[in-house]
C-alpha cells in the first residue's frame, strides 16, 4: 500500500474532529491553568514552561489521533503496547536514571518513564482479556488478570516507585470492579490484603518507613522528613480564602516549598489563588471525572465500557492521591496531579487515555456487543 493511498484513507479521518467537546475543552483549559501554575512555581523559568507546553501539544496530538481509532483495534494492539512497556521497563534497572528512584530512560531528546506508560497499557490489557471472558469473571480470569496487574506493579514497586505502582495496580483492579466482581471476592480481597499490610513493613525501603512515620507525626521532625508536609500545610493555610494572587506566593519563591513544580504544584496554587480557587480547580476536575463516566455510560461494548470506567477512576485516584499528600491527610508517595505537576511522560499518557474514552465517545454509534 503506497502512502498516497494511505494519506486518502486517513487524511480524511485524522482531519474529522471525533472528540466530546465538553470534555476536550475542560482538558485544554486545566491545562492552560497547569501552565500558568508552573509558570508561577518556576519564577517565570522560560525552558522549564517551554517545554512542558511541547509536551501537552505532543499529548492532545496523541489524544486527537486516538480518538480516531476504534476500540475494537485499540484491543487487537493491547498486548504488543504491555510486551512494549514491560519491557521497557525491564531496562530502568540498568539504562535508568533518577534521584530516589531510576525510574526514567534517557532517550537523548526526551526522558521517558515506562511505569507512565502501563497505567494505560494494563488496564487496557486487563479489559481485553476480560472482553473474551464470561462475565461476572470466574476464578480463572481473575487469577490471568492478577498476573497481568501484579508483575508491572512488581518491577515498579522495586525500582523503587511505590506510589506510581498502587496507581497501575488501581488502574487494572478498576477494570476488573466494572467487569462486575462479586463483592464476597471485593470484600475477602479487601480484607485480605489489610490483613497482609503488616507482614509489608520489613520489606519497605527507609524512606517509605519515614514517609509512613512523617504522615502520622509531622512535628517528631519539622526540620528533617517532616518539612516538606509542614511546608506545603503551611502554603495551602496561608492563601485563605482568596489567595496571594497569581505570582504571590512566598513559600515557593522563598524556596521553603520542596517539589514545588512537580509533587506539590497544588500547594503553590492554593497560596496563589485561596479556597475559593482551589474549590473552582476540584469542581474542573469532577466536572471531567463526571464527563468521562457519562461517555462511558454510553458505550455499547464491554470492553469500551469496562476500560472507559477504569480510565475515569484512575483519574480520579491522580486527584485524590495528590490533593491528600498535599493536604496532609495521605502520606506523601510521589503522584502527581494531572496536567499541573512538571513531567512528560505523566502528561502525555494521561493524555492518551482520554484519547481512548474520545475513541469510546466518537465510535459508540458502530458498535454493539
Amino acid at each position: 500500500m503506497n502512502l498516497a493511498l494511505l494519506a486518502r484513507r486517513w487524511g480524511p479521518r485524522l482531519l474529522t474532529p471525533r472528540v466530546d467537546v465538553p470534555l476536550f475543552v475542560a482538558l485544554v483549559l486545566l491545562a492552560i491553568v497547569g501552565l500558568m501554575t508552573l509558570h508561577s512555581a518556576a519564577a517565570g523559568d522560560p525552558g522549564l514552561l517551554q517545554a512542558q507546553a511541547m509536551r501537552f501539544a505532543f499529548g492532545f496530538a496523541v489524544l486527537w489521533v486516538i480518538s480516531r481509532i476504534p476500540p475494537q483495534q485499540l484491543r487487537l494492539w493491547a498486548p504488543w503496547l504491555f510486551a512494549l512497556s514491560v519491557v521497557l521497563l525491564l531496562l530502568v534497572p540498568f539504562l535508568g536514571t533518577g534521584r530516589s528512584a531510576r525510574s526514567w530512560l534517557n532517550l537523548g531528546f526526551f526522558y521517558l518513564q515506562p511505569a507512565e506508560l502501563l497505567k494505560l497499557a494494563v488496564p487496557l490489557l486487563v479489559a481485553s482479556w476480560l472482553h473474551s471472558q464470561v462475565l461476572p469473571p470466574r476464578l480463572g480470569a481473575l487469577a490471568v488478570s492478577a498476573v497481568i496487574i501484579g508483575l508491572p506493579t512488581a518491577l515498579i514497586a522495586i525500582q523503587p516507585d511505590l506510589g506510581t505502582a498502587l496507581v497501575v495496580a488501581a488502574s487494572g483492579s478498576f477494570v476488573v470492579f466494572f467487569a462486575g466482581i462479586q463483592w464476597r471476592w471485593i470484600v475477602g480481597l479487601g480484607s485480605a490484603a489489610l490483613l497482609a499490610a503488616p507482614l509489608a513493613w520489613p520489606f519497605l525501603r527507609e524512606y517509605h518507613r519515614n514517609r509512613f512515620m512523617t504522615f502520622l507525626n509531622p512535628e517528631a521532625d519539622p526540620l528533617g522528613v517532616g518539612w516538606n508536609i509542614i511546608q506545603s500545610k503551611i502554603a495551602v493555610g496561608s492563601g485563605g480564602l482568596f489567595g496571594k494572587g497569581w505570582g504571590q506566593g512566598t513559600q515557593s519563591r522563598l524556596d521553603f516549598l520542596p517539589e514545588h513544580t512537580t509533587d506539590f504544584i497544588f500547594s503553590v496554587f492554593a497560596e496563589e489563588f485561596g479556597w475559593v480557587g482551589v474549590l473552582a480547580m476540584l469542581g474542573l476536575y469532577l466536572f471531567i471525572i463526571g464527563r468521562s463516566l457519562w461517555i462511558v455510560a454510553q458505550a455499547r461494548d464491554t470492553f469500551s465500557r469496562i476500560l472507559g470506567g477504569a480510565l475515569a477512576l484512575t483519574f480520579f485516584v491522580f486527584v485524590l492521591i495528590n490533593g491528600g499528600m498535599v493536604a496532609g491527610m495521605l502520606p506523601v508517595v510521589g503522584v502527581p496531579m494531572p496536567l499541573m505537576s512538571y513531567g512528560g511522560t505523566s502528561a502525555v499518557s494521561l493524555l492518551a487515555s482520554f484519547g481512548v474514552l474520545m475513541s469510546i465517545h466518537s465510535h459508540r454509534r458502530f458498535m454493539g456487543e
